[in-house]
């Protein structure tokens, strides 16, 4: 399932021996709690970056997807959700 959104917002989940893990909130999402996949953005040089989403959890309001590379707010992407099988 691919759909387009917006990053709203950003903010750190962990640092573990010098690797960062990062929380992002898109404006919106058809990913739910559990669910992994990538969210695909185009660089400012023109390159593709393609970011895994290693699954997503809530705040009891949100929905914020855990991925290891940080994409700033602002950031137009495509989301694709795997299917569970």
């Amino acid at each position: 399932m691919r759909f387009s959104a917006v990053v709203v917002d950003i903010r750190e989940e962990s640092r573990v021996a010098g690797r960062q893990r990062w929380q992002v909130l898109l404006d919106r999402t058809e990913f739910g709690v559990g669910d992994a996949g990538t969210l695909e953005a185009v660089a400012r040089s023109g390159s593709r970056l393609v970011v895994p989403v290693l699954g997503a959890v809530t705040d009891g309001k949100e929905i914020w997807l855990q991925v290891e590379k940080p994409l700033a707010a602002g950031t137009e992407v495509t989301g694709c959700v795997e299917v569970k099988g």
